[in-house]
């Protein structure tokens, strides 16, 4: 089989490569508008551009990096060594070494590359979902550009001083634009195959910068140039950073992305936007995401001895910071995705604290109603579903934790089995009854509330453990 044959196979689904620009646009001339105003070591919420940049590429499943440094180098690497591990492989080459200009150098990094490459200047913030849409929407020999829509307009874009029409999502050429004009601005992110940066290809450059418009104007006139739109909505956004108000629309748009993977209406709805201001003040004192999850944890079991107190004002007091202790709940989470640091012993803990809070509830209510009924022939009931419920949500955590394990070593035999799993272990941890609690309280009636809580724990407990029987389970993976 000829080589050639050979390589056009090995572009198709092929982008583990990512290749910085720390102080150039990806088109030429320096990175930002007002380059005193920002840099690659510019933090956002606490993170600098350049380390965010990295890591997101490495959660989205980028496997090599290569960064074409300039003077700043020693400084970039000093921030990825602080922080969250970068545990992908990283390549430094000096651009007074390797000139970007030069057609050499792109010949070396082409040699690097296995199929496809990123390009991207560090000057954006950006979406794990959006690289790995790239990552999935490669095809054979094409190029892929971003662009991020303005208000009103889905035919063109722009970058900085040029801009193309969009024909059918297929960038026909480069153009000088009206500036008055609105239009689709182009992202400093682009994906290249491996062919075109081949010394075949290269084309005459502006001293100093990269080739790359030129590599696209020559593709695009061959139709193979394809357009992706960064959606917000989709969680395939991209937000530049040049200017210091931009940083601030990036953490607005990093805070308003954040989503919990176990999230319930009154999570979605309620305590996720509260939530954002305690984890601003959080990020600020500098607490970690276990610290936070530990506060949360303590404020429900306070919450748990109000509600043994047995009274209703003491009851109210509780409904409220058990309600508090889910909104900081959230935050755990928040820092740890804005931050990079989620461990699986944070997941594990989140989840066996926030399961250890329901049960303290549970039984300080059971503590409250007996002690408001003592001396009545009943008295021992509300002890008995307090108990009921207690055993019934730890068996409901022991079984989903065996589910969680079957999930990662055999998995589901049949497509519906893992639908109905991944829908059951996901409200494992919902804390929307903490809004259903505070109604109760309200009206004086946790007597009801814990009947339901021993009803829906035992049926959940039962739904699990149909859900892992071994007619659902498949065989174990060699």
């Amino acid at each position: 089989m000829s080589k050639s044959i050979l390589q056009k196979r090995a572009e198709i689904h092929e982008l583990t490569t990512a290749i910085l620009l720390p102080s150039v646009g990806i088109f030429g001339g320096p990175i930002g508008l007002q380059i005193d105003d920002v840099g690659p070591l510019t933090s956002v919420v606490g993170v600098g551009l350049f380390q965010r940049t990295v890591l997101t590429l490495q959660r989205a499943g980028i496997r090599q990096l290569i960064v074409l440094s300039g003077s700043e180098e020693e400084e970039l690497k000093q921030s990825l060594s602080k922080g969250p591990r970068v545990t992908i492989p990283v390549r430094w080459m000096p651009i007074r070494e390797f000139p970007l200009d030069d057609p050499r150098t792109w010949e070396a990094l082409a040699a690097e590359v296995h199929g496809f490459a990123l390009v991207a200047s560090v000057n954006s913030v950006f979406s794990r979902g959006l690289i790995e849409r790239l990552r999935r929407d490669v095809q054979d020999g094409q190029a892929i550009v971003v662009s991020q829509a303005t208000p009103g307009h889905v035919d063109q874009f722009m970058v900085q001083s040029v801009r193309s029409k969009v024909p059918a999502n297929r960038l026909a050429s480069f153009i000088h634009p009206r500036l008055d004009d609105p239009a689709l601005r182009v992202a400093e992110l682009v994906v290249l195959p491996a062919s075109l940066m081949s010394t075949a290809d290269q084309a005459v450059s502006e001293k100093g910068s990269p080739p790359i418009r030129q590599w696209l104007e020559r593709a695009a006139a061959d139709g193979r140039v394809r357009v992706v739109s960064a959606e917000e909505k989709r969680g395939n956004w991209y937000q530049p950073v040049r200017t210091l108000a931009d940083v601030q629309t990036a953490e607005k748009k990093l805070f308003s992305s954040l989503k919990g993977e176990f999230e319930g209406f009154v999570d979605r709805y309620f305590n996720r936007k509260v939530s954002r201001w305690f984890t601003r003040l959080f990020l600020a004192m500098g607490l970690s995401p276990n610290s936070i999850t530990v506060l949360a944890g303590l404020i429900g079991l306070v919450a748990a001895v109000g509600f043994g107190m047995g009274t209703y004002s003491a009851g109210i007091v509780a409904a409220l910071l058990f309600q508090l202790a889910a909104v900081i709940d959230c935050c755990d989470g928040e820092i740890a995705r804005l931050t990079f640091t989620e461990s699986p012993f944070g997941a594990w803990l989140d989840v066996v604290l926030d399961n250890i809070v329901h049960m303290a509830i549970f039984a300080g209510i059971a503590v409250g109603l007996y002690m408001t009924h003592m001396g009545q022939t009943d008295d021992w009931v509300p002890l008995a579903l307090g108990v009921a419920s207690v055993f019934g949500n730890g068996l409901s955590l022991l079984l989903a934790e065996k589910a969680h394990k079957i999930k990662a070593a055999n998995g589901w035999r049949t497509p519906a089995h893992a639908a109905w799993a991944d829908v059951i272990l996901k409200n494992v941890a919902t804390r929307d009854f903490s809004a259903a609690l505070l109604g109760f309280a309200l009206f004086d009636q946790l007597y009801w509330f814990l009947l339901f809580a021993v009803a829906g724990t035992w049926l959940f407990a039962g739904i699990v453990a149909w859900l892992i029987r071994p007619s659902a389970v498949s065989f174990p993976r060699p």
